[in-house]
């Protein structure tokens, strides 16, 4: 059995410790100590790393009354150990789980949702609630919570005995037997929790709901605490600033600022047609009337130009092929208003391992050939 003293003192650091057993497990090893202040994976936290001695601890996973951390290099069983844990990085985590701890309750005792469920992500906190709730109920409880943060109210976790246990109100995502530990922030939330959490709700810094959306009957927020909610601020105000700058806009005119840059690009995009269009109708105008092939290569266009202007020499040709890109890629539309050019369409692709298809008046798609190869292709299907 491991002791575990993470839940004696979540803010230790460093600890000494034997070494119970060490094992292979592929290019790594599993050591398993008499005490360890690494906290495994579980209940949404991810486990801690640090080292033991010289060697990398990677992963902490708990198995049954074992802890097991996953080490780059073997140790010695029987030996004595130092551990020390990535503190920054427990420390973050012990202030998401506590911020998502005031987020959960506050949530609970406005509206009556539950949190169902929970997980420390790369770029936020994910929290998936039990029912719906709007923009307005969602800031009204964020800044609740961050005024019980910066009242650095005390946060308590302990195992209450069973007759105290009975007496208390805690939130729960299932029905506990035994031994229940519980969480509680005074007056803001109480909650059963096998985590790590910071003394007091001061040390959470702040929390930031950065995004929410709904998700399987209710909504899921991402949010952000402490150390990387102030971390996400510099990242946005330093974007903030510079569009500021490129846009020659005060940051709070950025929205309008972007909205009229959008109108005018669409309004260019519209005139770029346009003027394409007339052009391919003049560069269509010069194919004589009735020409078995209309075959071009371009540079630039996407697929939808590529359509535009295979149609418009279809007007013209009975057979047209439009090209943009080449000999490592091409992308093509092949039309027809007088043959159904589906058949083509898969020769062209087996011929020129390509990917495409379309409808009998006009295909589109991609393949890789050269231009001399693409040439003889269609002069060979236009019967030239």
């Amino acid at each position: 059995m491991t002791e575990r003293l993470y839940y004696r003192d979540a803010y230790q650091r460093e600890f000494a410790a034997a070494v119970l057993s060490c094992q292979p497990a592929g290019d790594r090893w599993e050591v398993v100590l008499d005490r360890t202040a690494f906290y495994p994976e579980g209940g949404g936290q991810n486990p801690d790393t640090g080292t033991l001695g010289q060697a990398r601890v990677l992963d902490t996973q708990e198995r049954g009354d074992q802890v097991v951390h996953t080490t780059d290099r073997p140790l010695e069983p029987g030996a004595q150990v130092a551990g020390r844990i990535d503190w920054p990085q427990r420390f973050s985590r012990m202030q998401h789980h506590t911020g998502e701890h005031l987020l959960s309750g506050t949530l609970h005792r406005l509206y009556g949702v539950d949190n169902v469920g929970f997980h420390m992500g790369h770029d936020a906190v994910t929290l998936d609630l039990s029912a719906e709730l709007d923009a307005a109920q969602l800031e009204r409880a964020e800044q609740l919570v961050n005024e019980a943060i910066w009242q650095d109210l005390p946060v308590r976790a302990w195992w209450p005995e069973p007759e105290e246990l009975d007496r208390l109100e805690y939130r729960s995502k299932r029905k506990l037997t035994g031994a229940v530990r519980i969480v509680q922030a005074a007056g803001v939330d109480s909650c059963a929790c096998c985590g790590t959490h910071v003394s007091s709700t001061g040390q959470v810094g702040m929390v930031k709901i950065l995004h929410f959306q709904r998700y399987k009957g209710g909504v899921r927020l991402w949010i952000l605490c402490g150390d990387r909610a102030l971390a996400d601020y510099r990242r946005k105000n330093a974007d903030i600033y510079r569009l500021s700058e490129l846009f020659s806009a005060k940051p709070q005119e950025l929205a309008p600022a972007a909205q009229r840059l959008l109108e005018e690009q669409e309004h260019l995009k519209q005139q770029l047609a346009a003027a394409q269009r007339q052009l391919w109708a003049l560069r269509a105008a010069g194919i004589p009337e009735g020409t078995p092939l209309a075959l071009s290569f371009e540079e630039g266009l996407d697929p939808a130009q590529l359509r535009r202007l295979c149609l418009a020499f279809c007007e013209r040709a009975g057979l047209a092929a439009v090209f943009s890109g080449g000999p490592q890629g091409w992308k093509y539309a092949v039309g027809s208003a007088q043959r159904d050019v589906r058949e083509l369409g898969k020769r062209l692709n087996q011929r020129f391992a390509g990917r495409g298809g379309g409808q009998k008046e006009l295909v589109q798609g991609t393949l890789a050939a050269s231009r001399r190869e693409l040439e003889a292709f269609f002069r060979e299907e236009a019967g030239e």
